[in-house]
């Protein structure tokens, strides 16, 4: 099993004039402390106009600077917010394909909608159509970073001419595909695609079980890729904090991952915001807290060593392919979040990275077999090459 990190880019107010610096400096401190420290994957989520809760509107930037960094850990989209209207299918074709180079083809391309009315309106996107429109624009940006050239496409909600587009990425035929998943039907939808689930509503290893095991059923018997590449892979996310400070550790669950999960809750389920004046951590502060923080040890990774390598040692027997720690959120100091990970690298990842050594190929022999049986399901029509003459202007 694999451990990657997740960076939100949370910023609760009260702000200061170099809030922002501060915290993109020291996240691209922890950046390069995981690397060091043997971390697997470094994932950037894409969010729009979610102040407080993710101030990370920017992944691409953010992941080149963690590029010339680190020098092994990959590199995660996770994910690109793919509806044409927030990103156009060129645009992230060549993000990604550039990422992929300038990283020595660490990066990882995952696809998402968005979520929240805060975000999709903003962009004039439709709730109804999100899932559509998300779908639609990473088939474009994938066939854009394998077609050379481009053969051109008209759907629905994005229409692109015949062009080359260029970069292409150093991985081939691009790089491993993730969607992101909430519950039991998207992860069906991922495996379908042949995509990588990055599941992101937390779960308990039990559950994780059932998923997983639905997931590869499926992705080894219907899928249909949507890319040229299979990636049979599931992720978990979960809160992350190693100490040995009990008392420290439940003012973390409380104080940080309370309010991340109000976040959560008031963009998405009961909030009014007022863009520029509305102060999530004040109103957390003030709020009845039951319910809004996750128990001592249950679903997460926030305890001792001893509670960590016991959970991860529930999601390796329950399947998963990767635990993606959510470490970075509400107050946590930069400090306390450096100190996990160096005390998780001593006291829990080496026999983590063991075992995973030891079942590797057991486990790329299980990939070998789904991937060729879902890309013979792939249709075999390519796109009828043509040949396109753009005049220069002023040529008629």
């Amino acid at each position: 099993m694999k451990i990657g990190s997740s960076f939100l880019h949370q910023l609760p107010r009260p702000w200061a004039q170099d809030s922002e610096y501060t915290l993109l400096k020291n996240l691209l401190d922890q950046a390069e402390l995981i690397d060091q420290s043997g971390f697997d994957y470094l994932w950037a989520t894409e969010h729009h106009f979610l102040e407080e809760y993710s101030h990370s509107s920017a992944p691409e930037m953010f992941l080149a600077a963690c590029s010339q960094r680190t020098k092994n850990i990959r590199l995660g989209h996770g994910i690109v917010q793919t509806p044409p209207n927030v990103n156009h299918p060129a645009r992230i074709a060549e993000r990604i394909a550039t990422l992929d180079l300038i990283s020595g083809g660490r990066c990882e391309f995952g696809t998402g909608s968005g979520a929240t009315i805060t975000e999709l309106a903003g962009f004039l996107v439709e709730q109804p159509q999100k899932k559509a429109m998300q779908l639609e624009g990473m088939h474009v940006a994938v066939r854009m970073l394998v077609e050379e050239p481009f053969t051109g496409f008209t759907g629905k909600y994005v229409k692109v001419p015949p062009r080359n587009v260029v970069p292409k990425p150093l991985q081939k035929p691009h790089p491993p595909l993730w969607m992101a998943c909430s519950r039991r039907e998207s992860i069906l939808d991922a495996a379908r695609l042949g995509l990588g689930a990055l599941t992101f509503a937390f779960v308990s290893p039990d559950e994780a079980r059932q998923w997983v095991k639905d997931y590869y059923a499926t992705i080894e018997n219907e899928a249909v890729p949507l890319g040229y590449a299979v990636n049979p892979n599931f992720a978990v996310a979960t809160p992350f904090l190693c100490d040995y400070d009990e008392a420290r550790l439940e003012q973390v669950r409380k104080e940080s991952y309370g309010f991340f999960l109000y976040g959560l809750g008031h963009y998405s389920f009961f909030g009014e915001h007022r863009p520029g004046k509305t102060n999530i951590w004040q109103e957390f502060a003030t709020a009845p807290r039951n319910g809004t923080a996750p128990e001592a040890g249950a679903q997460t990774c926030v305890g001792t060593p001893k509670t960590i390598r016991e959970r991860l040692r529930e999601f390796e027997e329950a399947g998963i392919d990767q635990v993606i720690g959510v470490g970075q959120v509400g107050r946590i100091p930069h400090e306390l979040m450096c100190s996990s990970f160096r005390l998780f690298a001593k006291e829990v990842l080496p026999e983590l990275k063991a075992r995973d050594a030891s079942g590797a190929r057991k486990k790329a022999e299980r990939n070998a077999r789904i991937a060729e049986k879902a890309m013979a399901r792939k249709p075999k029509d390519a796109p009828v090459a043509v040949d396109t003459v753009i005049p220069a202007a002023g040529h008629h």
